[in-house]
């Protein structure tokens, strides 16, 4: 890829930081090991256990606006739990749970179907499974972004987390998120022309008050 790139779109995989840095001693690795582009950073960040999607920028103004609660962006996860979610759970996911003596704001959650993961690459290391208990996946969306929030949310309703794909970031702009979609793990790239656009049509747009 060449030219001039400000932001760009990668879905990191497992076992890598969202920093250009490793840390000493740390057995994860760190986005210069996929993203050969200088002076870009995350806007927001994924654990080195999860995956999916992050947005790099070399604009500080949007980094700062993406991850701004105030601004209330809708985040959608997929999440492979231990268990088999019942409705009292998916429900108390939606209500807001207590997380380090929180509350999280309401949240979207239901099971996903599984013809949605048909084609979705296989975790590599793949997950520990327990064969005595079955597993299920869910579609969670937040508005908020405290610290391993998806996984501390589904184990305080009794669904410990083994796996966590962040799948689309929501510009709020009535138009689709930006996703994985055409992305395989370690992969990147930069922004569309109208990908862009959206991007500062969004930093000129006062903060919506947030219901809930």
């Amino acid at each position: 890829m060449t030219g001039t790139i400000t932001t760009l779109l990668l879905h990191k995989p497992y076992g890598v930081l969202s920093q250009f840095t490793p840390e000493p001693g740390s057995r994860w690795g760190c986005l210069a090991d996929l993203v050969p582009v200088p002076d870009v950073y995350a806007a927001g960040r994924l654990d080195a256990d999860s995956e999916g999607l992050l947005l790099l920028t070399a604009e500080g103004r949007l980094q700062q606006r993406l991850t701004d609660p105030r601004f209330g962006h809708w985040r959608t996860y997929w999440v492979q739990v231990d268990g088999e979610a019942d409705p009292d759970q998916l429900q108390r996911l939606r209500s807001g749970v207590l997380v380090q003596g929180r509350q999280t704001l309401p949240a979207k959650a239901e099971m996903l179907a599984k013809e949605r993961l048909s084609n979705w690459p296989e975790r590599d290391p793949p997950i520990r499974v327990r064969r005595s208990l079955p597993t299920c996946w869910l579609e969670i969306s937040l508005r908020e972004g405290r610290n391993r929030q998806v996984r501390r949310m589904t184990a305080a309703v009794g669904l410990p987390t083994l796996r966590l794909i962040r799948t689309a970031i929501d510009l709020m702009d009535g138009q689709p998120p930006l996703s994985l979609e055409g992305l395989e793990p370690g992969q990147w790239r930069s922004l569309t022309s109208s990908e862009q656009q959206r991007l500062q049509a969004l930093l000129r747009r006062p903060a919506a008050r947030r219901r809930g």
